[in-house]
Parts: structure tokens; sequence; C-alpha cells
């Protein structure tokens, strides 16, 4: 057997305790799977005397994560302290330069540092990996730098944050508003006590970024991401998309156009019937859509201490089963300094459609005011219902529901606001994109 692998920890919260943990609890396992021992010994955190249920007395103890990463005697750093900035980005770069694999979770680390840290990695001839960066526990990095070798990807999405999806799930069984469903999320600690991140779609954009990378041979860019959180999707929204056949997810969507590569991320209809509308709660989904393959989705746990160790752990045993002088796999999947600048697409049309919501004035004409604005745009309506809370009580507020056919959204968008300049839409226009499922 060869000789042991030495790790080192920085950051030992509930993913770092619970890899600890399980590399101890399993490491006769990993050692006959891996054919070399994987022992930790060395370790960084803010808090010496908190009690992580892992004994770590055998470890050598750094209270800087960028000295462990410079001095311990590790052949692999694992990074799980978080962030896009220092310590982090400092104990990674550091551990790379020196000649030591790197193991993250980071996505945030990786979307704003991921080119210049592959390419450190390149150069010195160690690994970068980073599954548990995206999506938790399901492999999809594995699957897109690796296993679709010699495909061409024409579309990458998927569910990436189980706050958003456990929020528009709840809403949906227990027809209950977008703030009682995050007070509840929080309660569970599925939402952190700032959600914003979540709910904003930010962290979904770090790891479509990624995907993007990893998809499409181009450089990371997570800046460059059309952004729209679930902050505004009301219990109505849900009601009048179950009754259209629709339920709405969060999604990243990457997809190749003849135009660069178009990056977005936001609410989406899908029809019930696709697989991708039955992943709920806080499980995560990661589809692709590619030229030899075909279609494929994976689902699973996206997040938690155990998924996402579970994750940082392959990654580990990846190393482990490798040897001196053998062939690296790009960090990127394409070499770093091959990776294509990255060219934003214009926003264009796509199958499905726009789903509309627009409260009203209940006064005559308004119906054919908003056909008209549609149609000087070019638009072509599906259908436009009318819903109503009270049938038998004039001038209240009415609500318009319109489901379009394929449009541009610049079209979408000044349709839209030639309505709402006509005086009697009350509130803000919600829209919604129906996307076409990968998987049906």
């Amino acid at each position: 057997m060869d000789s042991a692998l030495k790790i080192g920890i920085a950051g030992l919260g509930t993913v770092g305790a619970a890899l600890a943990a399980t590399l101890a609890e399993r490491a006769d396992y990993l050692a006959e799977l891996c054919g070399r021992r994987i022992e930790v010994t060395a370790v960084s955190a803010r808090d010496r005397n908190r009690r992580r249920g892992v004994d770590l007395s055998a470890s050598e103890w750094f209270d800087d994560p960028v000295k462990l990463a410079r001095e311990a005697e590790i052949d692999v750093f694992v990074e799980l302290i978080g962030g896009d900035d220092d310590p982090a980005h400092a104990a990674v770069r550091t551990a790379l330069a020196r000649g030591c694999h790197v193991v993250t979770a980071n996505k945030a680390l990786l979307a704003r540092h991921g080119v210049e840290l592959a390419r450190i990695a390149e150069e010195n001839g160690v690994i970068l990996n980073f599954e548990a960066a995206v999506a938790g526990g399901i492999p999809a990095v594995k699957v897109m730098r690796e296993s679709l070798t010699g495909n061409r990807v024409r579309r990458v999405f998927g569910i990436l944050n189980g706050t958003c999806n456990y929020i528009l799930t709840t809403m949906e069984r227990e027809g209950i508003s977008f703030d009682e469903c995050l007070a509840e999320a929080q309660r569970l600690g599925y939402a952190e006590a700032d959600p914003t991140f979540d709910i904003g779609g930010h962290d979904t954009a770090h790891k479509l970024a990624i995907l993007t990378s990893l998809a499409f041979g181009t450089e990371i860019a997570a800046d460059d991401i059309y952004l729209e959180g679930i902050e505004n999707i009301s219990i109505e929204d849900i009601r009048a998309a179950a009754d259209l056949g629709y339920r709405i997810k969060l999604l990243g969507v990457a997809q190749r156009t003849d135009t660069g590569i178009e990056q977005r991320v936001h609410p989406t209809m899908v029809p019930v019937s696709s697989e991708i509308a039955q992943v709920d709660g806080v499980t995560n989904a990661v589809a692709v859509e590619a030229d030899v393959l075909g279609e494929l989705m994976l689902s699973g746990p996206g997040a938690g201490g155990e998924a996402t160790a579970s994750a940082v752990m392959g990654d580990i045993a990846d190393i482990a089963k490798s040897r001196p002088g053998a062939q690296r796999v790009p960090a990127l999947g394409t070499p770093a300094d091959r990776l294509a600048p990255y060219e934003r697409a214009r926003m264009r049309s796509h199958e499905g459609g726009y789903f509309i919501r627009l409260s009203v004035e209940d006064k005559a004409g308004v119906f054919a005011s908003i056909a008209a604005r549609m149609a000087e745009n070019g638009i072509s309506l599906e259908s436009i219902v009318q819903r109503s809370r009270d049938h038998t009580v004039r001038a209240r507020p009415q609500t318009v529901v319109l489901v379009t056919h394929a449009t541009m959204e610049a079209a979408v968008r000044k349709a839209v606001a030639a309505i709402t300049s006509e005086g009697y839409v009350l509130g803000t226009a919600q829209v919604i994109r129906i996307e076409r499922p990968i998987v049906d």
C-alpha cells in the first residue's frame, strides 16, 4: 500500500467537522478503496475549544489557514472557510503554488477567481477539485468535466438553491405567502438570518457561472448573468401557474446561441409534467442537453453537512487514487490558457413564451387595450384570462393573466411598459418566463 495521503482541513464548521468524522470512521474502507490511507494531519478554525463531535487531537492546529497552507506537512489542502476573498483566496493560492492539491466547496471563490486558480494548479501539476461547490452532493462537476468529454453541450440548467426551491414548493403545497414560507425556512435552518444571497439568486448565479465554464469552455463570467430572485413571487402567481399546468422554479440557465453564451437566473414556469417540476423541497437538479448524449438530468441533495462532505470526500478519494506523473484533468475541463473569452449573448426568444400577471382597474376597454399593446409589439398571445376574487362586486381590482408564444425579452418589456402607461394597471406587472424542459 502506498504512503498515506495527508490532509489539511481549513474550516471546521458543519461540513468540515462532518468530513473529519467520516474520514476517521471509514478510514479502513477508504484505504482499501484508494490503495492508501487518508489521514487528517492538520486543521484550522477560529475556535480551538469548540466541541465538534470528532477527535482532532492528533492533528496539528493552525490558527491561520494561510499558514496551514504554507507550512503544514500535507498533500491536500481542503478549503471549507467560505467567501470569495482572503483568507480563503490567499490560502488556496498558497497551497496550489507550493504544489499541494486543493479541494474546495467554495462557489463564491471559484466564481470570482476560478480561472486564476485553475491556471496556478496547472502550472504546478496539481489537482483542483470542487465538486461540492455546485449542487452539493450531485456529481455535476465530474459529469460536465469528464463524462461529457466529446459532447458539444447546447444547454445546461438547474435548480441550484435548496432554500428557494423549498420556499416555492411550500408556497404551492400549503397555500401560504412568500414571507410566511421564508420565516419557516429560517426556523428550520434552510435559510440564513439574512437570506438575500439565496432568495436574490446570487448563490444560483455563482454555481451557474461555474457550470457555464465547464459546459462551454469559456472563462467564468459571474458578473455577466441576468439575475432575478424570487422575492416578488406571490401566492397569486403560484396559483395561476398551477391553473395553467405549471410550477414555478428558480432556474439557472446557460445556453449556446449564435451571438454568444446566454446566462440567466430567474423564476421560471415549467410544465407540471416535466421531471424538473417534480424536484421539490431542498433538492437540487442539474439538466444537460448535448449533441451526442442527448438529454440528462441529475437530482439529489444540494446542501447540508452530509451532502457537501460526501462530495468533498469523493474529491479527496479521486486524488488518493491518482498517481504522480498521471495525466491531470484540467480543473475547468479545458486548460486555463485555452478557455475562450466569455461573449455575452443578447436575451433572445425561447420556446414557451412568457407569463404576465397584471392587476387592473375593472373598467371597459382594458382587455382590448392590453391585446392591442401586445399586438403592436409583435407578441402573439396563447391565452388571456381574467381572474377575479369576487365577480359580484364591480370596481374591484381584476387580475389579468397572459400567456405568450415565443417572443423577445425586449418586446415583452416594451409591451408591459406601454400597458402600464395607460393608467389602469395597479401595482407592478409580474413577468415570468416559461421554459421548455430538457427532460419531459
